[in-house]
């Protein structure tokens, strides 16, 4: 008696991501485009900074801090904030971070530091090379780094 063949398995299609094309979207800093084509090769569903959080309020109640991650996970229900500067400057992220937290215990978010974002490069076999801090300092892959 003989087994009956397998049945090959239908091909998925992958299904659209859920953002805007990359060139329509205003990053902040290069680092964060190719973040998002990284996420994008992944198939990993993301929006770039879809939600403020007030975190500091005057005595009107006006916001005067607020932060916005700069991505968002659909799938996964996770912010991510990103930053490529040095680990001597994240200092101010960190704090919004933390405060979030604070305020929003319910929210999850990851800091994204430079040391992550260079082994997620090597990783891809991508060369680093330092930004000026007048072109908003960090790291990027050696190929896209233009400075003017």
């Amino acid at each position: 008696m003989t087994a009956a063949p397998d049945t090959p398995a239908t091909p998925q299609l992958p299904q659209p991501l859920n953002h805007p094309p990359l060139d329509e979207i205003n990053f902040a800093h290069a680092s964060e485009r190719v973040a998002a084509e990284i996420l994008d090769f992944y198939r990993i569903n993301w929006l770039y900074e879809p939600k403020t959080f007030p975190l500091e309020w005057d005595g009107k109640g006006n916001v005067i801090v607020s932060f916005s991650p700069d991505f968002y996970l659909v799938d996964f229900d996770l912010y991510i904030e990103l930053t490529t500067m040095s680990q001597k400057l994240v200092t101010k992220k960190n704090r919004k971070v933390r405060r979030l937290k604070e305020l929003y215990p319910d929210v999850n978010i990851r800091i994204f530091y430079q040391k992550d974002f260079r082994a997620l490069l090597a990783r891809f076999g991508m060369a680093t090379t330092p930004v000026a801090h007048a072109n908003g300092g960090g790291v990027l892959p050696a190929e896209t780094n233009k400075q003017e």
